[in-house]
């Protein structure tokens, strides 16, 4: 596995893995059963470059690689999967799309304080009645002079309870389908955007996520991301990039998952020998260890194809798929070695087999993954 990372990716790792057990380990249960999103932490982790991990230096970012992306991601979610999870959200589908459609006067203007961990992102995009069909959404955004006039109910928004700049995605063109979506940049404090309820969610607890509601909020046309029209391309490019985050902090939670049932296995001591003695034991860590190898392969694999600037939509969607599927049966089989006390929330496996539930489905359920997937295959 190290073979395919470079010494500075290793240099990365061995910072990330040391920032978050000295910060979040100590706190990672409590974040999870006071449903609280750590200020305290998030602040150290904006001066490390962990909101700006690819933005560029001039513009206060960390300029990292993708493999330092997703290595940085795979570390935090091994502590605590909800900060992994809006590190995640934040640089791959808020910072990322900026850079890469944004003008540079909104490059300026944006970035560097979401680099910084100043200010968090959001991408707003699913509602009610649109979520694997993104072409379905409702929202509109009208024009009026030198301002759009946005209507929107958005929901299931990860970051949405602490989130300053959002990526709203809103119909400009009523008439033009699916070419009638475009992504408008709405600022929290705007009159009009209101925040909802956190969800009250079984796992990521420790992410605020909640609904955004735009109530004819008035937001200036120079906040429109790329053009008129351009919402979906924008969404997939984000979403490419994003799953690629998701898929490493499916990662990080099957890699914690396996360290703990290692470290529990070599303690637990069953007809007078520790368990991890026992063959049926020894096989279920062989398949966890040999999942999660596997798993940590394709998100690599993914990373060097985007570094190298080669298509990587498809190897994306695999990894995407396969360690959020391996992340779930780890999980799992992990509380099956610790047997009832997995079931508790005294042992830190409970937590990670409810965080691991959701890999499956944000940033495009596993079904729409193998969609993507058929597709390159078929040459679609």
């Amino acid at each position: 596995m190290d073979t395919l990372l470079s010494e500075k990716n290793r240099a990365v790792r061995r910072s990330v893995r040391a920032f978050c057990e000295r910060e979040l380990l100590p706190i990672a249960k409590d974040l999870d059963q006071e449903t609280r999103f750590p200020w305290e932490v998030v602040e150290k982790m904006g001066k490390l470059g962990y909101f700006g991990i690819e933005a560029p230096k001039e513009l206060g970012g960390a300029g990292m690689d993708p493999l330092s992306y997703v290595v940085v991601i795979e570390e935090i979610s091994r502590i605590c999967a909800g900060l992994g999870l809006c590190t995640s959200v934040h640089n791959g589908v808020v910072v990322h799309p900026l850079l890469t459609f944004g003008s540079e006067e909104q490059k300026q203007r944006w970035v560097p304080a979401l680099a910084r961990g100043e200010k968090i992102g959001a991408f707003c995009l699913t509602e009610p009645n649109a979520g694997s069909d993104a072409a379905s959404i409702e929202a509109t955004a009208a024009r009026d002079g030198d301002h759009y006039v946005i209507n929107a109910n958005k929901v299931f928004v990860t970051n949405g309870g602490v989130a300053d700049i959002c990526l709203v995605f809103s119909r400009t063109d009523p008439k033009a389908g699916s070419r009638g979506i475009s992504v408008i940049i709405v600022e929290r404090g705007t009159p009009g955007f209101v925040v909802g309820n956190l969800e009250d969610l079984s796992g990521m607890r420790a992410n605020p996520v909640s609904s955004i509601r735009l109530y004819d909020c008035r937001v200036p046309s120079g906040n429109l991301l790329g053009g008129e029209g351009m919402g979906l391309r924008i969404g997939l490019a984000g979403l490419d990039t994003g799953r690629m985050g998701i898929a490493a902090q499916a990662l990080g939670i099957a890699q914690a998952a396996l360290e703990e049932s290692v470290r529990y296995a070599k303690q637990r001591r069953q007809f007078k020998v520790p368990i991890a003695n026992h063959q049926a034991i020894q096989m279920t860590i062989a398949d966890m260890a040999t999942q999660v190898e596997a798993a940590r392969l394709m998100v690599y694999r993914a990373a060097l194809l985007r570094k190298a600037g080669k298509p990587f939509t498809q190897a994306s969607a695999m990894a995407k798929l396969y360690a959020s599927e391996i992340c779930s049966k780890v999980t799992d089989m992990a509380i099956q070695i610790h047997g009832g006390y997995g079931y508790s929330k005294s042992y830190p496996v409970e937590r990670l087999h409810r965080d691991a539930r959701v890999t499956r489905l944000y940033e495009g359920t596993s079904e729409i993954q193998r969609i993507v997937i058929a597709r390159g295959v078929l040459g679609e």
